[in-house]
């Protein structure tokens, strides 16, 4: 099935309801919203919709010849085992194991780094599907209890949980309504903080599939062996209810820092409290019904501030005050008046993270033109004392404490499956021992080459954009492309592996490519704003030069450029494909934010304004309307494109538990792009198919079951391969 008008047979879409009735009015502009019945998850008419396009993309992904071909080999590299860097608490080591193929990674714990591991927690005997994940977890300092997070079926939603990890019992102590939390034992073990949202008024009885705001998040403290409904409210703010917090225990464990966010920007406001000036210490609060006496430090959002240590009231921050590619600084929190500059800002590179280390030292990551730098500097001064060789690639996590001596560093790139470091910071010149690397079967990495190049985008700027082949091909326009972007929320695409990428190359020559577009937190937060709010323009046209680039450098042709992207990066994908359908033969956008008017209003939509603007604001929704995908779906064949007539071939997909990006965003464009360019006129040249793939018990991507995630690289990949006319050799 090519991606030219004629080369195919046209799809029979399912008739689908429209309703130009409902119409806004924005600032004076109306804009009519005829599929906003698909907002309604629960609706029979909504359910009867998926249903028929769930059953339309089994018909054409049936006859998507190397569907099994990419599930057997996807499958075949895939079970290899991986292991993740291991911490300690207490006396005991943990660390996350997978053998290959199991639905969840594993969590171990041993008594030493060479001793016998035993199984701690096994989310894979939680459920028979494996959609039952640990989301987050957290162990006590003393190695006694472990809290951990548990999702379903992908939901944001989280249960927590406590295990007595002596004997692997699990309390009975229950959390719910738990979202966007992380969980900070307080030292001497008695319990934890934890983030929460109000119970809803009618209970979900399949919590995930909703799409009802989140608003009125609040921070509590938990006592082990108590009931939730005990629970003690440390924070709210009701007057700004779409505030969001996070509460952290210090490493010293005598202050609780909490952060306070207002949407996705990397700025936060900054409270104290002293755990030692509580006279009945925070459980004494269960009886006073008052929130902690926290003290303001920053009461604004003008920054960044991330607790690295502190010593007593001295406190060291990474902060981007006067600092867009980041920086130390240090304070002392009772005389908050004078702030030092410890490490300043690089000129280039971006500070990624700062960790303290072996007393009084510094785990410093840089990024520098996407590719990681790790140094050691001392705490006190800053100062460089050594460089840890890394070759290009990722530092994919960084395991370590103040008090430890051994740091253990996970690595990645394109051609480097993962490798954990560990780094003993007692020997004079500190060295990268290799603890743990994982092997994948049948993949030998010098059949392969990656490079880097930067392409200047529409107004000159370079973006970087790396390319990952199969060695020494011949750039004569003949290689089916894969570009992948993302472009939003200060995020950056660094080098990582990827069994299914690995597998295009080798197997269907594929070119693959990774565009590292404004509007990411490649080259700090300058580059993030590039690409926001009224600049997010830039975004779609820095990737839009990356297609033209691999086209006119040789690599392939328009109708040979597939364009992917999940999330932020769906709606990449779908506003490019609205402004550039003539440059792209096929087009796969991950669970997209396409009703650019009405995110908001669903779930934490609203924490993305920060991003994209809102349409409640007049000067906002001119910039949203102009390139919002589900309002911007055009005939081609009734504009002026030179190569086309047609849209690329395009799936969409999305999941019934995503309760981030609400499925709504994917139906309604999925709704509108067949009626626009296919059910609504006769004759058609719109024959290139667009579907929708829609996964059940699977939401916006995290915790996902492997079999899961390789049956949906088989479909899109196949449906891919089939648009480009790519062939499967071994």
């Amino acid at each position: 099935m090519g991606s030219v008008a004629g080369d195919a047979a046209r799809l029979s879409y399912p008739p689908t309801r429209r309703d130009d009735s409902v119409v806004d009015m924005y600032h004076g502009v109306p804009v009519t919203d005829p599929y906003r019945w698909l907002e309604d998850p629960e609706s029979e008419d909504t359910k009867e919709f998926v249903a028929s396009q769930v059953e339309l993309a089994e018909s054409v992904l049936a006859g998507c010849f190397d569907r099994e071909n990419l599930r057997h080999e996807v499958t075949r590299l895939f079970d290899h085992p991986r292991h993740g860097a291991p911490f300690r608490r207490g006396d005991k080591y943990f660390y996350f194991h997978n053998s290959g193929l199991q639905a969840q990674s594993v969590l171990y714990v041993q008594d030493s780094l060479d001793g016998e591991a035993e199984v701690l927690l096994d989310p894979n005997a939680l459920s028979k599907d494996g959609t039952v994940a640990l989301s987050t977890y957290s162990v006590s300092k003393d190695g006694k209890y472990i809290a951990y997070g548990l999702s379903e079926s992908g939901s944001d939603w989280v249960t927590i949980r406590v295990m007595n990890i002596a004997d692997k019992q699990t309390l009975s102590d229950k959390l719910s309504w738990v979202k966007f939390s992380s969980i900070s034992w307080t030292h001497d073990g008695k319990g934890f903080f934890y983030g929460r949202y109000p119970a809803p008024r009618e209970v979900e009885l399949d919590a995930g599939t909703e799409t009802n705001i989140n608003l009125n998040h609040e921070i509590y403290y938990h006592v082990v062996g108590s009931d939730q409904s005990e629970d003690i409210l440390c924070w709210k703010d009701p007057e700004h209810p779409k505030y969001s917090f996070g509460a952290s225990v210090t490493e010293d464990g005598k202050y609780i820092i909490l952060g306070t966010y207002e949407g996705c920007d990397p700025v936060n406001k900054l409270y104290y409290c002293e755990i030692c000036t509580l006279p009945q210490g925070i459980e004494g609060f269960k009886e006073t019904k008052g929130m902690l006496p926290f003290v303001k430090l920053i009461d604004n959002f003008d920054a960044q501030y991330h607790v690295v240590a502190n010593d007593g009231d001295e406190f060291t921050f990474l902060t981007n005050r006067n600092a867009p590619k980041n920086k130390l600084v240090r304070v002392d929190i009772k005389k908050p008046e004078l702030w030092t500059d410890i490490l300043p800002e690089h000129e280039r590179d971006v500070l990624e993270s700062a960790d303290a280390v072996n007393g009084n030292q510094l785990l410093v990551c840089y990024m520098s033109d996407v590719k990681h730098i790790l140094q050691i500097r001392d705490l006190v001064t800053g100062n460089l004392l050594h460089k840890l060789p890394l070759e290009i690639g990722s530092v994919s996590e960084i395991s370590c404490r103040r008090e430890d001596m051994d740091v253990f560093i996970g690595f990645t790139s394109f051609l480097s499956p993962g490798i954990i470091y560990r780094c003993n910071l007692t020997s004079a010149i500190p060295e990268m021992k290799i603890f743990r690397e994982i092997s994948v079967p049948g993949f030998d990495r010098t059949n392969f080459e990656v490079k880097q190049i930067f392409v200047n985008s529409k107004d000159g700027t370079k973006i970087p954009m790396f390319i990952m082949s199969k060695r020494d091909i011949e750039l004569d326009g003949s290689h089916p492309t894969l570009l992948y972007g993302y472009g939003g929320f200060n995020i950056s695409l660094t080098p990582s592996f990827s069994v299914s990428r690995v597998v295009l190359c080798k197997n269907m020559g594929f070119v693959v490519c990774v565009a590292n577009i404004r509007g990411g937190g490649e080259y700090g937060e300058e580059w993030h704003k590039a690409g926001a709010r009224a600049m997010k323009q830039n975004c779609f046209d820095d990737f839009i030069a990356c297609a033209e680039l691999l086209i006119s450098a040789g690599y392939t042709s328009y109708r040979q450029l597939c364009i992917e992207g999940g999330s932020n990066g769906g709606l990449l994908i779908a506003a490019c494909v609205n402004q550039r359908p003539d440059l792209f033969g096929c087009a796969l956008a991950h669970v997209g934010v396409m009703d650019m008017l009405r995110f908001h209003k669903f779930t934490i939509g609203h924490a993305w304004t920060t991003d994209y603007g809102c349409s409640d604001n007049e000067e906002e929704f001119h910039w949203l309307i102009k390139y919002s995908p589900l309002h911007n779906v055009r005939r081609p064949w009734e504009q002026s494109f030179v190569n086309c007539c047609q849209y690329p071939a395009i799936m969409l997909l999305t999941a019934d538990h995503d309760d981030r990006v609400v499925p709504l965003h994917s139906l309604k464009l999925l709704a509108t792009l067949q009626y626009v360019l296919c059910t609504s006129i006769e004759d058609t040249p719109q024959v290139n198919p667009i579907i929708g793939r829609i996964d059940v018990k699977s939401g916006h991507g995290a915790g996902r079951p492997t079999k899961k995630m390789i049956d949906e690289v088989a479909d899109r990949y196949s449906f891919m391969a089939n648009m480009l006319d790519a062939s499967w050799t071994e």
